[in-house]
């Protein structure tokens, strides 16, 4: 295994083996740089998936094939190569994602519907057919239980560092660990930016319910986070549930109170990851948080949120340390969502100063000036007409 880098970055948690669960991340001859590039991942037999894909209408071959098998609700692998993404390659791209499903069950034991794909890297270049299936013998040959760093490593590609992290929680008194990776610095603002995640449980829970909990976790971390406003073609987020955990009771529906902690946890886990992904990619390790609270609903809050951290006049702002509300109020209208003017509220690093739809003539201008020029920038928006709340996350 490969030193940890000494650097300023977040160290990753020490990640125990997760039952049910082994992983790689392997240099196979993918990048030309010799830098890690394969990520695999085997679960136990009865595993259960869930996953949350990009919504651009342009998405890559390893997309379509995951997507494809998700109804199923059962997995066995996970593949993951960085450094070619296999988008826009046409036929020759499909049968490079059949190719490499087809080896990859092969040499675990299962149906090639119980794998699933991801890439990551270059658009538009074609590789040979086999390109990834002939590495994956090198991942599966290094499967351990615990290779948390160099999975996490074993998908970056312009990453300035690798990003992990881990959850404990109880179901019924039952111990259950949560640990994922994710990777993304740039194109992020997703719909999932490049970003991928794959999160792993020893939980004993349905595809339904997982799919539900992993959708609400996504809608309320990586749904919430922009570095550079594109979003990519190959967003995968994948969430698998071994169920080794012994002992825990049977998990029927989403909204079982005995899944409160979990559903939390998750939604906790996520959000970090995702708050990384922003650090990465923010040049000066500036972080914008925009806290969006009265919208109609979260998701309308959320959108509201997204368009005012994306705004390019916004950002301006910012930049300059201008003490002013107007470029957030032009971002609130333009956002498509239910908004009263009249009703407006906004608040710089805990400075009011805005209220009732207009600006307060006596707040305090250098404490807004003061903030805005710090790495952590704070805004909170009052939409003023219910109950929806969301917080959204940029670089800067």
């Amino acid at each position: 295994m490969a030193k940890k880098p000494q650097n300023a970055f977040p160290e990753l948690p020490k990640i125990p083996a997760i039952a049910g669960v082994r992983i790689a991340g392997v240099a196979a001859g993918l990048k030309d740089n010799g830098k890690h590039d394969l990520f695999v991942a085997e679960l136990a037999r009865g595993s259960t998936i869930a996953g949350t894909l990009t919504r651009s209408r342009c998405p890559g071959m390893p997309v379509e094939w995951s997507k494809r098998q998700l109804p199923g609700g059962k997995v066995r692998a996970i593949v993951a190569s960085s450094g070619n993404s296999n988008v826009f390659t046409g036929g020759q791209g499909r049968q490079l994602v059949e190719n490499t499903a087809a080896a990859t069950a092969k040499l675990i034991g299962c149906h090639k519907s119980e794998v699933f794909l991801a890439s990551t890297g270059i658009i538009g270049e074609k590789k040979e057919v086999t390109f990834v299936a002939d590495k994956v013998p090198v991942g599966v040959k290094a499967l351990r239980k615990a290779a948390w760093y160099d999975a996490a490593r074993s998908i970056m590609t312009t990453d300035r560092f690798p990003k992990a992290a881990l959850r404990k929680v109880k179901i019924d008194n039952v111990d259950v660990t949560l640990a994922g990776i994710a990777k993304g610095s740039q194109m992020i603002a997703p719909d999932m930016g490049t970003m991928l995640s794959f999160l792993f449980t020893d939980a004993k829970i349905p595809a339904k319910v997982l799919q539900s909990c992993l959708t609400r976790a996504v809608d309320r971390s990586f749904n919430c986070i922009s570095v550079d406003g594109d979003t990519s073609t190959s967003d995968t987020v994948l969430l698998s549930a071994t169920g080794q955990v012994k002992r825990q009771p049977k998990i029927e529906r989403a909204n079982d109170p005995l899944l409160r902690d979990f559903r939390e946890a998750l939604e906790d886990m996520t959000g970090e990851l995702a708050r990384m992904i922003v650090r990465d990619g923010a040049k000066k390790d500036r972080l914008l948080t925009c806290d969006v609270i009265g919208a109609e609903s979260q998701r309308a809050a959320r959108n509201i949120g997204r368009s005012i951290v994306d705004s390019t006049l916004v950002r301006v702002g910012i930049a300059g340390a201008e003490p002013r509300a107007g470029r957030i109020v032009m971002a609130v209208g333009k956002a498509g969502e239910r908004a009263e003017r009249d009703l407006l509220g906004i608040a710089i690093g805990g400075v009011q100063i805005a209220a009732a739809g207009e600006t307060l003539p006596d707040f305090d201008a250098k404490a807004v000036v003061k903030h805005l020029k710090a790495g952590q920038v704070h805004f909170t928006i009052n939409i003023g007409i219910g109950r929806g709340k969301a917080r959204v996350w940029s670089a800067l």
